[in-house]
C-alpha cells in the first residue's frame, strides 16, 4: 500500500482511492501466492480500499470476507475471493488522496503518479 510523503504531512497512510474508472480481469486463481502475500498485508486497510472500489464495480466480496483473517487460511472461496481484489481489480482513471493533507495523486491508464512537486518535496 502506497503512503503520501509530501512535506509536513504527518497521517501520509492510507491513502484513499477515488475511482472514475476501473475494471475487473479475471486471471487464474493462485492461491498459494495469496497465502504468501497475506502476512505482508494490511487486512483493514485492504477492506477499506474495497469499500472505496466497490462503489464503482461490482464487488459484493466485502460481505462475504471474514472479519479478521487466520494465519493459516484454508478457506478456498475467501482465498478467492482475495485472489479476485489483489490480483484482478484494476483501477484504470483515478485519484489516490492524501488523507492528512487531502494532495491528489492522479492515475492515468493503471499507473499512480507519485511524484511530488517542488514545494512539497
Amino acid at each position: 500500500m502506497l503512503q503520501s510523503n509530501v512535506r509536513g504531512t504527518t497521517n501520509g497512510y492510507p491513502l484513499n482511492i477515488e475511482v472514475e474508472n476501473a475494471i475487473i480481469e479475471e486471471s487464474p486463481v493462485e492461491t498459494e501466492l495469496i497465502k504468501r502475500l497475506l502476512p505482508k498485508i494490511d487486512y483493514e486497510v485492504l477492506k477499506r480500499a474495497i469499500q472505496q472500489i466497490s462503489s464503482h464495480l461490482p464487488l459484493p466480496v466485502l460481505e462475504e470476507l471474514p472479519e479478521r483473517l487466520s494465519e493459516d487460511i484454508d478457506d478456498e472461496t475467501v482465498l478467492s475471493l482475495l485472489h479476485t481484489v489483489l490480483m484482478d481489480v484494476h483501477v484504470l482513471e483515478g485519484h489516490l488522496v492524501c488523507p492528512d493533507s487531502g494532495r491528489k495523486f492522479p492515475i492515468k491508464q493503471g499507473i499512480p503518479n507519485m511524484i511530488l512537486h517542488e514545494d512539497e518535496i
